[in-house]
């Protein structure tokens, strides 16, 4: 086993471990890819201001994220397909993050249902809903969720269409694979993830597949999925899941101080300034680059969460003193459950809370409450070419 150090140590064992197909899924974005560097680049630019002989002794990463206490401001983010990186991932990621004091995510494209989450944990998670043109279904959906125990419903609002990421066309994304030659031949060249997907049951998106009447298979589901994500999404619908949901509610998918507004018009108790990971619009702002501008848009209206890029403790304190009041950790924990699975994921959480604390103690502070803009180089002192 080497030696992990880094973020960076997990893709590459991931990248080992897990097939071509559901690791490119995960480590890619839409089109070009430019938002998608830009996500994590744009953190590079900005520089962190040192300070000594203060007293670093004491410290403190603990917070809430929409009232909820946490043992830092992270969270793992949702992601589609998370029990394809890992034989059961989506619950070996719930138990980590349970075991860890932060919140995990449930994505309504996961492969393993909310019911087995659900099952295997003691403590609510989040769900994150996409919203479709089956009313019945997300009806149907949103009280599974409330039944299961979930404290917050996210709901992404950037996938009205789908963005092309071409590398899945390429490989022809399925979940399960389509057993053609160069699918086995890969699987068969990653024996930790054939094995574990042999020993369960949960190979297709459980949250779909028995839940809606006229998907009977796996190509019934495909078809299903392919048709329902509403283009015709606005913020009645949102609304309309208020109506249905009494728990805290999250809006994600934020990347314009307009819509930012809007959402907390709609009495959104957290909103997300995210570009979904560089998988929906090629060309768009990273999300960093754009939270400034969205904190000081709405203010102390409502939460303001970032997500997109993050892949150190460094860079969660540097979205917290351009003003996060949390943050969300999607490839980065991804690339953990690939490498070990539960223990990759635990690994994960366990390099970005160390990062973080010695950073924050090397600028000065000691609780995590206190970092702010004071704690960064000014853009008076950078060149063009430093910062954003």
């Amino acid at each position: 086993m080497p030696v992990i150090t880094t973020i960076e140590d997990l893709r590459l064992l991931a990248k080992q471990r897990v097939p071509k197909m559901f690791y490119d899924y995960a480590d890619s974005g839409s089109w070009t890819e430019q938002t998608y560097r830009e996500n994590s680049s744009d953190f590079e630019k900005i520089r962190l201001r040192q300070r000594i002989a203060v007293d670093m002794e004491g410290r403190n990463l603990a917070t809430k994220m929409v009232g909820e206490d946490v043992t830092m401001p992270v969270a793992l983010a949702p992601t589609g397909l998370t029990g394809m990186q890992h034989a059961d991932g989506e619950i070996l990621a719930a138990k980590a993050a349970e075991a860890f004091g932060v919140p995990f995510t449930l994505s309504t494209m996961s492969i393993c249902s909310i019911e087995d989450v659900a099952e295997h944990t003691t403590k609510p998670f989040w769900f994150q809903l996409y919203f479709m043109r089956d009313r019945d279904y997300i009806e149907r959906l949103i009280k599974r969720a409330h039944v299961a125990g979930c404290s917050a419903l996210m709901v992404t609002m950037d996938l009205q269409i789908l963005g092309q990421r071409h590398k899945d066309v390429v490989n022809g994304l399925s979940a399960p694979p389509k057993l053609t030659v160069p699918n086995m031949i890969d699987m068969a060249m990653k024996p930790r993830w054939s094995l574990g997907m042999l020993g369960t049951k949960r190979r297709t998106f459980r949250n779909i597949d028995g839940h809606v009447d006229t998907v009977d298979g796996l190509s019934s589901l495909a078809k299903w999925t392919a048709s329902q994500f509403d283009p015709r999404l606005s913020w009645d619908d949102v609304a309309w899941i208020k109506e249905r949901w009494d728990r805290k509610l999250i809006i994600k998918g934020i990347l314009d101080e307009e819509d930012a507004r809007m959402a907390v018009k709609t009495g959104a108790d957290a909103i997300i300034v995210s570009n979904h990971g560089g998988r929906q619009l090629d060309g768009a702002r990273s999300s960093i680059a754009k939270l400034p501008g969205i904190v000081e848009a709405v203010g102390d209206q409502v939460e303001v969460h970032m997500d997109g890029g993050i892949r150190s403790g460094q860079d969660v304190l540097k979205a917290m003193a351009l003003g996060a009041k949390g943050t969300y950790i999607g490839r980065a924990f991804l690339y953990g459950l690939g490498a070990m699975g539960q223990q990759g994921v635990t690994k994960a959480l366990e390099i970005i809370q160390k990062e973080m604390d010695v950073t924050m103690a090397l600028c000065g502070r000691r609780d995590i409450e206190q970092v702010n803009l004071d704690n960064l180089i000014p853009k008076s002192e950078l060149t063009a070419n430093d910062y954003m």
